[in-house]
């Protein structure tokens, strides 16, 4: 029998490798509420609570990220609004993960890829409190996204067709590891396999006021839906056999 060709994960970090809903996000979330409403204020008094919460979810619905929202219309420094949103002095403290996570890494067959719209200085401090950098090959952080000198995070098509291009990956030889369902969408639509993860995901929206339906079902471009990265490896054969 001929031999399988090996997978080329491709991994999300958030609310996939650990529960960034428990702590980090509400704390990001409250990070980006105040720099939000200092952007929108008029130069004394910031923006109110209702203000900011539109634009949040406004700019995320409209392209995928508050970020580019807040760029494109209000000439924000990425790098200055990622610095700030992430400035997380406990963050030690608010990681939570699931044991046996770097077992379950070195275990898999396969090339490992980080790949998460988180900076790149907050996802190293989060991948050595676990103990997981040391199974990537890549760290590609947000700052790594730019297409022709624009940022285009996840969901960007474009982006993950230049980083398949950029390290000779064939999208079907790929598995997107994920929570974030658009993600998992566009990622389909280049032929890249897609494993949904969901046992930390509390909200449909990214200001936490709309709850997830009760009954989570797998859609038709997600491959494999797993409540744990754990259970990858029982789904092999199926993200082996997807197209």
């Amino acid at each position: 029998m001929p031999t399988p060709s090996p997978i080329v994960w491709l991994f999300d970090l958030d609310n996939t490798l650990h529960d960034a809903s428990h702590a980090i996000f509400p704390a990001i979330s409250a990070n980006m509420n105040t720099y939000i409403a200092r952007v929108l204020g008029d130069g004394v008094t910031p923006a109110s609570a209702e203000a900011v919460n539109a634009a949040r979810l406004g700019y995320w619905k409209r392209y995928g990220a508050t970020l580019l929202g807040m760029i494109r219309h209000h000439q924000v420094d990425a790098a200055d609004f990622l610095r700030e949103t992430h400035d997380l002095q406990a963050l030690h403290d608010m990681v939570r993960w699931e044991r046996g996570l770097s077992r379950l890494l070195k275990r898999l067959p396969g090339r490992k890829i980080l790949l998460t719209n988180a900076p790149t200085a907050y996802s190293k401090q989060v991948l050595r409190h676990i103990g997981l950098q040391r199974h990537f090959a890549h760290h590609i952080a947000i700052e790594d996204m730019h297409v022709h000198r624009q940022l285009r995070p996840k969901p960007s098509t474009l982006m993950l067709r230049r980083l398949l291009k950029k390290h000779r990956l064939a999208a079907r030889r790929c598995v997107l590891v994920e929570d974030t369902l658009v993600n998992l969408k566009q990622a389909k639509r280049l032929g890249v396999r897609t494993a949904w993860v969901t046992q930390y995901l509390r909200f449909s929206d990214p200001i936490g006021k709309a709850p997830l339906p009760k009954m989570l079902k797998r859609p038709a471009y997600v491959d494999v839906k797993v409540k744990s990265v754990l259970q990858l490896p029982s789904h092999l054969r199926r993200l082996r056999s997807a197209t």
